[in-house]
């Protein structure tokens, strides 16, 4: 569900017509609707009120200071893969100890950032990595609180980019050595066990994957606290799907309720359920606005080229993914099957390919529907393209949250040597 709809042939943004933002701030833009990102997060908080839990957002999906503090004030943690995001969390105001540090990569920089910081904990995905922790808290004069990352080898039957818990993954600890890497992490003077953590992928549109994974899940509490060690948080990641064209994924109470059997279990066992939840709250929450420049025509194909780019949103290009498109202002009746590209000098440049789209004409506004998650945070200067502004509308409020990048902006940070000045 979200609050981009059309009215007498306009599309609007909540109350403000999309054509009076494009109006404002230019093309190409991100618009968010508050509405949306605020009923998506109570909407999965609700699904586990039966719980003891913490929502932390996972924010790589959608990092602008202005999302992360509306969803800071709804009660989330954070999810994070890198100091930057840490930084971005603490900008925004979100509260360092509901924020849980993922990724594989650490760097001793990052590790000390979180430590005085006083995160929730770290999820460690290799037993080098509870050594560098445990190194790093050591000259702290601390203990650092650490889950482990298991991959449980599930098949999330998602995009192979986006799947994470398969075997051949790079994340995550092999369950078969969870145990003893476990005991590692309790003999270390300077970590402190506290969760186990999982995440499978992303854009999973059934249960079954989830399901299968608090089973194993389970089994392996059930093994650690046989052999001493006590887990007090179970963090089952995120990866709920949502609708980009005809999928059907369950919504968050469904999703609950498939897994509620298993988290009793958990929280008998005095666990705190974490759930990491990104392109769910943000993915169709946010669209992209772009303008048509021209049309093009070949003899076997057609083109509608448009002002926004895959420097601007290169999830088609990534993962071939299909996100729809629908006119702005009043749709024309004809309709065409074509590519509709951008001005980027790559024959990935595009945003959809041999698609039934509006016929629409050179100045005609198109939005590129669910683009709230994964699509500014992983926008690009290629080109030398400016980034695109980035605009919430609450009601009938419009309100810039990342202006438009300048020329000067891209230069930035960049200096010529003098010897290259005196040719």
């Amino acid at each position: 569900m979200h609050h981009f709809q059309e009215r007498d042939g306009e599309m609007y943004c909540e109350d403000v017509p999309v054509r009076r933002v494009a109006e404002e701030v230019g093309t190409p833009f991100y618009l968010y609707s508050h509405a949306t990102l605020t009923r998506h997060y109570r909407v999965y908080d609700e699904a586990f009120a039966g719980f003891d839990h913490l929502l932390c957002y996972a924010m790589k999906a959608n990092d602008n200071l202005a999302i992360l503090r509306l969803f800071a004030n709804l009660g989330a943690g954070f999810d994070i893969v890198s100091g930057g995001e840490l930084y971005r969390v603490l900008r925004a105001g979100g509260d360092p100890s509901r924020v849980v540090f993922s990724g594989v990569g650490k760097t001793a920089a990052e590790i000390d950032d979180a430590l005085d910081a006083g995160i929730l904990c770290f999820n460690v995905e290799s037993t080098e990595e509870l050594h560098a922790i445990d190194d790093r808290a050591r000259r702290k004069s601390v203990r650092a609180p650490v889950s482990l990352r298991v991959n449980p080898d599930v098949d999330p039957r998602t995009h192979p980019y986006i799947a994470t818990g398969l075997g051949k993954s790079k994340f995550g600890i092999p369950v078969a050595q969870a145990l003893r890497d476990y005991q590692t992490a309790k003999s270390l003077a300077h970590l402190e066990v506290v969760g186990l953590d999982c995440h499978i992928g992303s854009q999973i549109l059934e249960t079954g994957p989830f399901i299968d994974t608090v089973k194993r899940l389970l089994d392996l509490v059930e093994r650690l606290r046989d052999a001493g060690i006590t887990i007090r948080m179970l963090d089952i990641g995120g990866g709920l799907g949502i609708p980009y064209r005809d999928e059907t994924p369950p919504a968050p109470a469904e999703y609950a309720a498939a897994l509620a059997e298993g988290l009793r279990e958990f929280t008998r066992m005095g666990c705190r359920i974490l759930l990491e939840p990104g392109r769910v709250l943000v993915g169709n929450a946010g669209i992209l606005v772009t303008r048509v420049l021209y049309r093009k025509g070949t003899e076997t194909k057609k083109f509608l080229v448009v002002d926004a780019a895959m420097n601007d949103l290169i999830r088609p290009a990534l993962y071939g993914s299909w996100q729809e498109i629908r006119a702005v202002g009043k749709s024309p009746r004809e309709r065409i099957v074509a590519d509709v590209v951008g001005p980027i000098c790559e024959s990935g440049d595009f945003i959809a390919k041999d698609r039934d789209v509006p016929a629409a004409e050179p100045g005609d506004l198109l939005a590129v529907m669910s683009a709230g998650a994964y699509g500014f945070v992983m926008s690009s200067n290629y080109n030398a393209r400016p980034r695109v502004p980035e605009v919430l509308v609450r009601g009938s409020e419009i309100h810039v949250i990342r202006r438009r990048e300048t020329y000067e902006d891209l230069v930035r940070g960049e200096t010529i040597p003098e010897f290259l000045r005196n040719g």
